[in-house]
């Protein structure tokens, strides 16, 4: 599955339209971009929390290892999840379990080559991610 699939799966028809979706796909990424370290600074707060065998599938090769909406609390804080869930316009109860469908194949999509990419590789990689979207 990839990642617009996802993406227009993991809120469901009846929790939002395609409006939501992009504004909780747009605050996930705004969240890696805001985050210290980027995206590395992301994945080692989930390493930090227990998860590194989940975050090195997600930036290998291989079949991405799923996580559940407790695990994103535990990894973010609720502060940060409650603040995306804001930002994104739906339920702070929801966004968990949405970030937990999404933050795999998000990362899985940012590490095509199985490596965390530079700054400015990042950048590309989330604008064009987007873009696809919203297009």
């Amino acid at each position: 599955m990839g990642l617009l699939d996802l993406a227009g799966q993991f809120l469901g028809d009846n929790q939002g339209g395609g409006d939501t979706k992009a504004q909780l796909l747009n605050a996930a990424i705004g969240m890696i971009q805001n985050q210290p370290g980027g995206l590395q600074g992301l994945l080692g707060k989930f390493q930090e929390s227990g998860m590194g065998d989940h975050v090195a599938s997600w930036v290998g090769n291989g079949e991405n290892q799923p996580i559940n909406a407790d695990q994103v609390q535990q990894a973010l804080g609720s502060e940060q999840v409650q603040a995306l869930a804001q930002q994104a316009g739906i339920p702070a109860e929801h966004a968990s379990g949405s970030l937990a469908a999404l933050l795999p194949e998000l990362i899985n999509h940012l590490t095509p080559n199985g490596q965390v990419p530079q700054e400015g590789g990042l950048q590309q990689g989330l604008s064009g991610l987007l873009g696809k979207f919203l297009s």
